[in-house]
């Protein structure tokens, strides 16, 4: 933004400094005067016939008052130059930081030593935005190779299926449309995945009034035909929890976590349960399933995007695009909730989620 060009803030203080410095200096000659010289007789005996007379009086004090006023004056002006340099120095450092990102570099943090204050307050805020930033630059740098990447390996595979088709044409047709849709399939619906998480980390939604256990009990009944086949019990329990947000976004976290819980379980015999209760002003969501046990650093991972989880059991044919539970984390930060992974000692995992509850 183009500004005219003005004083500096230093000079600004320096005249401030001095020009407080000057009215106090002559405050003070005006008491003196007030209080003193006034009361001077003027008359050619002075006071009680010894002192001497007003005229007397200011002829001498006069002269001094002026180089005492000079002097105040350029003691104003240079030690307010110091003064202000000193007070402003940590804003100037704030200033060269909030530069150097302002060129890309968000690694510089200003590290302001010394007891607090508002300019160390400042400093404090900004190497936290600074670190926030950068960590959010980061992700989103990561996010968007991961994507790159993950887009670019179904159409490469589309491709390499066209090419061998174009080169051996007696090759079986269905099977090859049948390939070809499968991995159409898988890039539809790893789009629509980057879609949902660019919509809910961005917010922009209408929020209403929505009863979480109705949520829990319509993706447990989308989702129970799997559950069967896979053999998972799956149980809904708990009574009516409200919170207030986006109904389509909630119905997909809820999928995403139920989905979740009965792809990552046992082979055979497992179980999974969704619980939704109040607990004072939060509404609580809680998913637990079986399966085997899960390493404590690799729960750490689970809501970064493309973070499939490979050590825990699951099966080709839901192999997913890596962004269930990212798509849960942006749902829930959107929503002003928590997200908790713990894992189980038993095996599986224990996901609970916390948004701010409606009466």
């Amino acid at each position: 933004m183009h500004r005219r060009p003005g004083l500096s803030v230093r000079l600004k203080l320096t005249l401030s400094y001095a020009g407080f410095l000057a009215v106090a200096g002559a405050l003070l000659l005006a008491v003196v005067w007030v209080f003193l010289l006034r009361y001077v007789p003027d008359n050619t005996k002075g006071l009680l016939g010894i002192a001497p007379n007003r005229y007397l009086l200011v002829r001498t004090f006069a002269p001094a008052a002026a180089v005492a006023m000079v002097f105040l004056l350029g003691f104003g002006l240079v030690g307010g130059w110091i003064l202000a340099g000193r007070m402003l120095a940590p804003l100037t450092r704030i200033t060269a930081a909030a530069r150097t990102a302002g060129n890309g570099s968000l690694a510089h943090r200003i590290r302001m030593e010394g007891r607090q204050d508002e300019f160390r307050e400042l400093a404090d805020a900004f190497d936290t935005m600074l670190e926030q930033l950068e960590s959010h630059v980061t992700e989103q740098q990561r996010f968007a190779a991961n994507a790159s990447h993950e887009l670019r390996t179904p159409l490469a595979i589309s491709q390499t299926m066209l090419d061998v088709a174009r080169r051996d044409p007696t090759r079986d047709r269905d099977e090859l449309l049948e390939r070809l849709q499968a991995v159409n399939t898988r890039a539809i619906d790893l789009t629509e995945a980057l879609l949902l998480l660019g919509r809910s980390d961005r917010g922009n939604f209408t929020r209403e009034s929505v009863d979480l256990s109705l949520v829990a009990e319509e993706a447990a009944e989308t989702l129970l035909p799997l559950a069967e086949q896979r053999g998972i019990t799956l149980d809904v329990t708990g009574g009516a929890t409200r919170t207030s947000g986006s109904a389509e976004l909630l119905l997909r976290m809820m999928t995403n976590l139920v989905q979740n819980a009965i792809v990552h379980n046992l082979p055979t015999g497992g179980t999974m349960t969704v619980h939704t209760e109040a607990q004072g002003d939060a509404s609580v969501v809680r998913v637990e399933n079986t399966g085997h046990p899960l390493p404590p650093e690799l729960v750490l991972t689970l809501t970064e995007p493309f973070q499939r989880g490979t050590e825990r059991a699951r099966t080709d044919e839901h192999a997913g695009v890596g962004l269930g539970l990212a798509i849960v984390h942006s749902i829930v930060r959107a929503h002003d909730g928590t997200l908790d992974l713990v894992p189980r000692p038993a095996g599986g995992l224990l996901v609970t989620v916390r948004l701010p509850g409606t009466s």
